[in-house]
């Protein structure tokens, strides 16, 4: 039996030829922001892959298919689809074999690209241990996803609204490799800096492809993960946005929110309180990541 795989004809073409490819995740689309923003951002990023010289492929489930890169239809369907299931490794198959529309996490996002065979992707940050995960076990699959699944993950560090040192302790016990660029501090999604060092410092896309290609040489599983600094144009300052952070977890808490919706909240929380800058630092930072990645894509498709 084969995965129910679906490609647009931009990415189907570009894996025939070897060219380089980024995978990017859809719960941006469906659970990051409003549409249209969310289908203006999606196309932007896009276009941020294809002028650094690779091909996107936007990933998504639709009608009981995995689909890799998503035409213009499809990618305008998503972004207005309100009751999209949010998928990681738990709930893909389920979502696939019900016929749902769902749209990809990181952890899960990363499996359907290991399955299309794509080695790297994209996204703006992974999730993490979040505060208070000694009482509440709240732990984000993309962890461990990274230890298990092959693909170099390029993000700005993990979301700041989590536990960062129990984040950096998990990823360490896990075997994940987190590479910080070009600074030896691992930057905390909004702001360049946590205040926490990075276990590893890469200063080139050169270097990380030859990582990641060694990686499968000497048969480790799992991949790495890429902390890439926002730009400093777009940076919201730790000192700025920590006490911001701190009054929207104390809201989700006395509203007794938990699980997969204490993410959306907190991030619209952040985007009310600082008058809608988190959500343009957002953007910046996943455009910043959509031309690293394809800048690594094209270096392990040079290298290869």
């Amino acid at each position: 039996m084969t995965a129910p795989l679906s490609y647009s004809p931009e990415a189907r073409a570009a894996l025939d030829t070897g060219r380089a490819v980024v995978a990017l995740e859809s719960t941006i689309i469906t659970h990051g922001m409003p549409y249209p923003q969310n289908l203006e951002t999606a196309r932007a990023v896009e276009a941020e892959v294809r002028a650094a010289g690779a091909v996107p492929a936007t990933i998504a489930i639709q009608n009981g298919h995995i689909h890799i890169g998503l035409t213009e239809v499809e990618l305008d369907q998503l972004a207005q689809t309100p009751d999209a299931m949010k998928l990681s490794r738990a709930d893909l198959a389920a979502c696939l074999a019900m016929g749902r529309t769902g749209a990809t996490t990181v952890a899960a996002t990363m499996i359907c690209a290991h399955l299309a065979g794509i080695h790297v992707f994209a996204t703006g940050g992974i999730g993490g241990v979040h505060r208070g995960a000694e009482t509440s076990f709240d732990i984000s699959a993309d962890l461990s996803e990274l230890a298990a699944t092959p693909v170099t993950v390029v993000a700005a560090g993990a979301k700041a609204i989590l536990d960062l040192p129990k984040t950096l302790e998990v990823l360490e016990t896990l075997g994940v490799p987190v590479i910080a660029l070009g600074q030896d501090k691992f930057p905390a999604f909004w702001s360049r800096s946590s205040g926490l060092t990075a276990p590893l410092r890469m200063d080139s896309a050169a270097e990380i492809a030859a990582a990641h290609l060694m990686r499968a040489r000497i048969g480790l599983p799992g991949g790495q993960l890429i902390a890439n600094p926002i730009p400093k144009a777009a940076e919201i300052a730790r000192e700025d946005i920590t006490p911001v952070i701190e009054a929207a977890l104390s809201e989700a808490e006395a509203q007794g929110i938990s699980a997969k919706a204490v993410t959306p909240f907190l991030l619209q929380r952040i985007f009310e309180l600082t008058e809608g800058r988190s959500l343009a630092s957002n953007i910046a930072l996943v455009l910043n990541n959509a031309r690293l990645g394809a800048a690594i894509a094209l270096e392990i498709e040079r290298q290869t």
